[in-house]
């Protein structure tokens, strides 16, 4: 009687998955867009300026989607450039082909009415992300919210907001943003600074209007190119709820610190006196010996009652928040390490067995001068980014993943990135920069190839070489988990006793502390190609990024498809 009582029961079990599973796929939906890509014409400083943008909107349009949905984009380029679409943070499971970084994932969509639909799903992912364009200084003005909401019938980990509103920040130039990176390349240097930064497209121009006694759920995005930044907001503090679409323990604070390519969900009571009160984002520049502060305000206003005319008093004056320095590392850094993750049922435990350690250094280098960069020092030679002194070079003929596919990898990328820097010094000594040997760097499109599933530890340790600085690093395809991060060169005996590994919080960017590092951990279980790089647009292009490639696993369901039949060519 054992065998059929166990047979019924293995049956009544796959009944209530197949059912389960059916209820899933019945509450999930297709969200469909279409990214019509080309000139647009804005003033902004008193002058008109043609930027490259989405449906003829500056920023591009949100995309709302649930956990469990499946999101279709049908980009159509009609601009003069190349273009690719990043989807910030979406892990893209077995979808890398959606993935967007040029040349990584896919060849650009070519101009005069290249196509590609990106078609990937939202799977275990809730919170705040976004998309941007992936080619040159473009996402300057080529990007959008992404909104990941609970599945139908759950609800936030948090109290729920009455209202939420997004604020996205960037920044503006005078000038083509196309030509504002070429004078970057050829002169071997940084690009001229923007002009001014952004709130939702404008200076000065948002407004948000609360209701006093009400709760708002702020979603804030940093689409800025090249800068970190602080917000706040007069009179009002904040709740720190989600990082990077990965909620956080709730955390209380009066300033957000905020990274290019980073987000963050907060909390914010309008429980201050009716009145009007600025929001204010304001660079924070962890650069010695940098002095571009820039800051720009937008309105938080109260509703006022209605009074008849005789009554009516003019609005009150307007309050500014008391910004911090715009060098204040300490305000900084004490931000990102007060964050932790907030521990659920099912929330993935941090991976305690570690099977490949890597310490990769990164900042700048030095490599010889291209014959087509006029200022170049022709003794020093020309400024590169780096890790562990290789600079990244994305390959021209096929993207690194289409390589993969073929299994032709031969003269597009080689299996060979270093574990570890070529040369052990002082990386944090400013005497780095006076020093041959460690500012050296070799041009090469090298990548690290993983085992499925298996566990990786990265020490990221900034180096002072031309100038230390807090460099965010993004990586895609994966979140990780950040143990710990400190200032100075990463000694493993003594931080490795400082990692969290009860609940630290989960991003994919993360802003390692100018002339300091950063131990993160993530488990390679997402097969193909996915670059970690620089978020600091100045510095993709000159090479501070690498690769991870990532097998195939043992099972139908853990092999990355084929590439859909509209996939890009060279």
């Amino acid at each position: 009687m054992a065998r059929p009582f166990l047979f019924f029961h293995l049956a009544f079990a796959l009944c209530f998955f197949l059912l389960i599973r059916y209820l899933l796929l019945a509450d999930a939906a297709v969200v469909e867009h279409t990214f019509h890509v080309g000139n647009l014409t804005v003033e902004r400083l008193g002058q008109s300026q043609v930027i490259t943008a989405v449906n003829g909107q500056f920023p591009g349009p949100k995309i709302e989607a649930r956990d469990g949905d499946t999101v279709v984009v049908h980009v159509v380029n009609l601009s003069p450039y190349n273009i690719t679409i990043h989807w910030h943070g979406i892990l893209q499971r077995l979808s890398s082909w959606a993935d967007g970084p040029n040349m990584v994932s896919q060849c650009p969509i070519r101009p005069a009415g290249g196509r590609y639909t990106y078609r990937f799903n939202v799977t275990g992912q809730e919170g705040t992300l976004w998309w941007h364009a992936h080619v040159s200084f473009l996402r300057a003005t080529v990007y959008g919210a992404l909104l990941l909401r609970p599945p139908p019938g759950a609800r936030y980990p948090f109290p729920m907001p009455h209202r939420e509103a997004t604020i996205l920040l960037g920044e503006w130039w005078n000038a083509s943003v196309v030509d504002i990176e070429r004078q970057a390349l050829l002169a071997g240097g940084a690009p001229n600074n923007s002009v001014a930064l952004t709130i939702n497209g404008l200076m000065g121009g948002y407004q948000l209007t609360v209701e006093r006694g009400r709760t708002y759920l702020l979603r804030i995005i940093n689409a800025a190119l090249n800068y970190q930044l602080f917000f706040k907001v007069a009179g009002h503090s904040f709740t720190v709820v989600a990082a990077d679409a990965c909620y956080t323990d709730p955390y209380d604070t009066d300033v957000i610190v905020i990274a290019p390519g980073q987000t963050v969900d907060a909390l914010m009571r309008a429980d201050a006196h009716p009145g009007r009160y600025y929001m204010a984002a304001q660079v924070y520049q962890s650069l010695a010996n940098a002095t571009y502060s820039a800051t720009t305000t937008a309105l938080v206003t109260y509703q006022r009652r209605r009074q008849p005319p005789s009554l009516e008093t003019p609005p009150p004056p307007v309050m500014m928040p008391s910004m911090p320095a715009f060098n204040d590392s300490a305000t900084a850094q004490g931000f990102y390490a007060s964050l932790t993750g907030l521990l659920q049922d099912g929330t993935p435990t941090v991976p305690l067995h570690v099977d490949t350690r890597m310490l990769v250094t990164f900042g700048l280098g030095v490599t010889p001068c291209a014959p087509a960069q006029t200022l170049c020092n022709r003794t020093l030679g020309s400024v590169a980014g780096s890790m562990n002194n290789v600079s990244f070079q994305f390959p021209t003929a096929m993207s690194l993943l289409e390589a993969r596919m073929r299994g032709a990898p031969e003269g597009v990328y080689t299996r060979d990135f270093p574990d570890r820097p070529p040369v052990m010094f002082d990386f944090t000594s400013e005497a780095a920069s006076a020093d041959s040997a460690v500012m050296a760097t070799s041009k090469g499109t090298k990548v690290k190839a993983l085992r499925y599933k298996e566990t990786v530890e990265v020490v990221l340790q900034n180096t002072a070489i031309l100038g230390a600085e807090n460099h965010p690093l993004h990586l895609h395809g994966f979140n990780f988990y950040v143990l710990a991060q400190g200032a100075g060169n990463f000694n493993a005996h003594r931080h490795v006793r400082t990692y969290n590994l009860i609940n630290p919080h989960q991003r994919n960017t993360v802003a390692v502390p100018a002339g300091g590092w950063a131990a993160i951990r993530f488990t390679a279980d997402n097969p193909g190609m996915w670059i970690m790089h620089c978020h600091l647009d100045a510095h993709l292009p000159f090479g501070l990024a690498m690769a991870f490639e990532v097998d195939d696993g043992p099972t139908p369901d853990a092999v990355l498809p084929p590439p859909p039949p509209d996939y890009p060519r060279c």
